[in-house]
């Protein structure tokens, strides 16, 4: 390992700082307890500019990671196994790391101007990337626009340009995730409940990175669904959740959510024929909503980079709702509607996993499910794209076998039935099985609650 020069940034080198990598590394060496306060500045050995830093700091993670001491030894021990390691040279660099290091208390500052120097150098490889994209001309303004933002978001998180992980530190990322959920604190770090029990046994709750589509045929209750889901992760969980309605004004979705909260029926609260006792309900329940992180955006028109950049300025968003699917535009030159929804659902589930964000996308059916006996959707009535399915991690459907009691092809329930009997059918389920969740409807109040509280109910 030979000890390369430095330079200072002219536009072609690189910007690093040789004296603080290898005073981090030397710290490392005197003191191994220095280790710690240094992974959670420098998570991995991309921060150090010299390959054979990046190699020492690598070896350094890997010896802690197997529980083992990390000193002079030990080191040069497990470099030595490694391929293209020069042993004069690698033994004096070891030796000259652990003797230059100016003050062991200060690594927290060596570790933060390395990072620093990793930080520009990928800001000055993102700004020529964009110049070049940006030249080539092959791509519409708002596509560059979203693609610039993306990588200037993703320099700020940290999270650009790690490469290809072998799977050892991906398992212990794994097993760290095991150990949070397990935890008495482990709750924030689940699946966001949607407030059905028996759907949350199913889907694990609302996962980070998921693509989660609900669909069903007009009249369903998909937007009440949605709501009441968006009602229990932001009154129950405490979560943020971002709203998009494609459809329904900001004050159309809050009446509903008020009509709900408060459980006085959603006609009152149009026609303003309300009881006296309902009012003090009214004032309760919204002084409920009035101190949750809801936020609502009603944009007929948006595009999905539009939704991202609202999204990453909000920020820290623990889910995103989506009312609907067809009602939204690529903004793009694609005059095939199949496939722009493909390219919708694509780029919302990118969304998802870039932000780290559940988003629960709603959908239309197809009239197909009207024209069979059987009227409960199938996977085939996603309407306008079968990449809706492809690209969705899991797939609900809501049913209501009393929404077709007055077509006279479905007889009318009987008095004994639940003629307000539902179910949520999980269709597709990437992470577990697939069922049907057992609902019942009210409509009064707009708001779908588990078959099992009803039951329970004297």
């Amino acid at each position: 390992m030979a000890n390369n020069t430095t330079a200072s940034y002219t536009g072609s080198t690189q910007p690093f700082d040789r004296e603080a990598e290898q005073a981090v590394l030397g710290a490392v060496l005197l003191d191994s307890s220095c280790l710690d306060t240094v992974m959670e500045i420098l998570p991995s050995p991309d921060y150090f500019s010299q390959s054979s830093n990046a190699d020492i700091y690598d070896a350094m993670l890997s010896l802690s990671n197997e529980g083992r001491p990390v000193d002079y030894v030990t080191l040069l021990d497990y470099l030595r196994r490694e391929p293209g390691f020069e042993e004069n040279d690698g033994k004096g660099y070891l030796l000259e790391l652990a003797q230059i290091v100016p003050s062991i208390s200060n690594v927290e500052t060596y570790a933060h101007i390395v990072r620093d120097k990793y930080e520009l150098r990928i800001l000055i490889q993102t700004a020529r990337s964009i110049l070049e994209e940006a030249a080539a001309g092959t791509e519409d303004s708002s596509v560059l626009l979203d693609s610039a933002e993306q990588k200037i978001y993703d320099i700020r998180r940290g999270q650009n340009m790690q490469g290809l992980q072998r799977i050892n530190q991906t398992l212990i990322e794994t097993f760290d995730r095991l150990d949070l959920i397990t935890s008495p604190e482990g709750e924030q770090y689940r699946g966001i409940p949607t407030g059905i029990r028996a759907l949350d046994d199913t889907i694990t709750g609302l996962n980070r990175t998921d693509l989660i589509l609900l669909a069903a045929r007009p009249g369903m209750g998909k937007t009440s669904f949605a709501l009441n889901i968006t009602r229990h992760a932001a009154v129950t969980c405490h979560k943020r959740v971002a709203f998009f309605s494609l459809e329904m004004t900001r004050e159309q979705l809050a009446s509903r959510m008020l009509s709900t909260e408060a459980q006085v029926s959603g006609v009152k609260l149009r026609s303003g024929k309300l009881d006296d006792d309902e009012w003090p309900r009214l004032i309760e329940a919204g002084d409920v909503l009035s101190h949750t992180e809801i936020y609502f955006d009603d944009n007929s028109a948006i595009t999905v980079p539009e939704m991202k950049a609202k999204l990453r300025r909000l920020k820290d968003v623990d889910l995103v709702v989506i009312d609907y699917l067809q009602l939204m535009s690529s903004g793009g030159r694609i005059d095939n509607r199949v496939q722009e929804i493909s390219a919708i659902t694509r780029n919302l589930k990118i969304m998802a996993k870039e932000l780290n964000v559940p988003v629960l996308c709603l959908s239309q059916l197809s009239r197909e499910s009207e024209k069979r006996t059987t009227h409960k959707p199938m996977l085939s009535d996603l309407r306008d794209s079968g990449s809706i399915e492809q690209d969705a991690d899991i797939v609900l459907f809501l049913y209501r076998e009393g929404y077709y009691a007055n077509s006279g092809d479905t007889p009318a329930p009987t008095p004994d039935e639940d003629q307000n009997s539902g179910e949520c059918i999980v269709a597709k389920n990437r992470h577990g099985e697939t069922r049907s969740v057992p609902l019942h409807w009210q409509g009064e109040f707009m708001r779908f609650t588990s078959q099992e509280l009803v039951r329970q109910e004297p």
